[in-house]
């Protein structure tokens, strides 16, 4: 792999730009831009030789998430023409599942979704939040410094994800170790999706054995009649789904605020909210770059581009935002969420609301518990994973005046009833 990129200018047009580069993750803008001089729909490679358009023009993105009828997000033409060991597959391949299906099929499983959430209060979600987040200060609090992606935002979303689903806290490890790992690429991605498989079937079966409270139960005793395999799959959709971008969210945040101290003031002395900091990260540095995968039905001119069938087209939720932005300068409202980082159309992310919550609840807790908080890493010498997908960052260390549970400015601990996480 090349381990920087070359100058945008001299990126051979001719040739696809090369995603899956380590290059990539340094400085992404540089490929954005190269995929931008091509027009509204770019030529790139996802892995070694696995080519793709991507969509880099923001009206010719809403054409094709709106239109059922021409475009279908179904896999299965694209994934019968590349080996079955390609590292990307753990991310592209077909499952029946709300976000690879079509038509009545998608709204079956997106309806299930859906209403299964709706039964989860803000309020409870709230608690689950906090309870994760006194678990893992408790943890890191004493010796004074921590890496906020490793040892915060990682661990917290697999706390709350575990006990939304209804596996006891101590599965939480495992989840985390295999959702990691899924979106490393190489051969880690490979391993990754099979542990992670079992974490989902081994929930599946603690589930079919005993029903609690929890979304699992939820699709398996839904009135739609889901199947088994099917619930099966929309959990292994929605946990990972929910996981990873909320994890990068959290951190990309963090990183922002951080590394910004007279933005981060602002916050600590509540002049301005952790959500518009939450969405400024949306629209500038989504945590899902590449992705909202389509197929073409059949060959055809989008844009100014001859796109075959069962060829990816991904959608640059990334390269989307930064040329939104070009002459517009200061005069955009950071609040504005007309980002499409939960995607549009009839795939819009079912559970963005909730998503966000857990992200904003989450920062605000911990700036509050630890206000102190400072960067030991310049922001511009921070490392970012690899991969064609994200924006993530590989950690982000930071310390601050040592604290413990019972530090009087700290947030108390989580009442009873919040302390009961995944109820059997």
């Amino acid at each position: 792999m090349t381990p920087y990129p070359a100058p945008a200018e001299s990126f051979d047009r001719s040739t696809p730009v090369r995603l899956w580069e380590d290059g990539f993750a340094v400085d992404p803008r540089r490929y954005y831009e190269a995929l931008r001089a091509q027009g509204p729909v770019g030529w790139a490679e996802l892995a070694p030789g696995v080519p793709a358009y991507v969509v880099t023009d923001r009206r010719a993105a809403l054409d094709m998430l709106h239109d059922d009828a021409t475009w279908s997000r179904d896999p299965r033409p694209w994934q019968a023409t590349v080996p079955e060991d390609l590292p990307i597959l753990g991310m592209m391949r077909w499952r029946p599942n709300t976000l690879f299906s079509d038509g009545a099929e998608h709204i079956r499983y997106r309806t299930a979704l859906l209403q299964a959430f709706d039964l989860v209060e803000p309020h409870d979600l709230r608690e689950r939040v906090l309870r994760a987040v006194h678990i893992l200060v408790s943890r890191f609090g004493p010796r004074g410094e921590a890496d906020l992606v490793n040892d915060f935002a990682r661990p917290l979303m697999t706390l709350v994800f575990n006990s939304l689903f209804g596996f006891p806290e101590g599965e939480a490890e495992r989840l985390n170790d295999a959702l990691g790992a899924m979106m490393e690429g190489g051969e880690a991605s490979a391993q990754g999706e099979a542990e992670y498989g079992r974490y989902v079937m081994d929930l599946i079966g603690a589930k079919t054995a005993r029903r609690g409270d929890d979304l699992t139960s939820r699709l398996l005793d839904h009135p739609l009649g889901l199947t088994t395999e099917e619930v099966t799959w929309q959990v292994f959709l929605t946990l990972g789904a929910g996981h990873e971008p909320s994890t990068n969210l959290v951190s990309n945040a963090l990183s922002r605020i951080l590394g910004n101290p007279a933005y981060y003031s602002t916050l600590t002395s509540g002049s301005r909210t952790v959500r518009d900091a939450v969405l400024e990260v949306l629209r500038h540095e989504t945590p899902l770059t590449n992705y909202g995968v389509l197929y073409a039905r059949k060959s055809l001119s989008f844009h100014g581009a001859w796109v075959r069938a069962a060829v990816p087209v991904v959608v640059s939720y990334g390269a989307l935002a930064l040329f939104a932005d070009e002459g517009q300068g200061a005069t955009r409202d950071p609040r504005d969420a007309s980002h499409l980082s939960f995607g549009a159309g009839p795939h819009t992310c079912p559970v963005k609301h909730e998503g966000l919550l857990i992200a904003t609840e989450a920062i605000e807790r911990l700036t509050q518990w630890l206000p102190d908080m400072e960067p030991t890493v310049p922001r511009d010498r921070l490392t970012w994973r690899p991969g064609p997908f994200h924006r993530s960052l590989v950690s982000l260390p930071v310390r601050f005046t040592p604290c413990t549970p019972d530090r009087p400015a700290g947030l108390t601990a989580p009442s009873a009833s919040s302390q009961t996480g995944a109820r059997a």
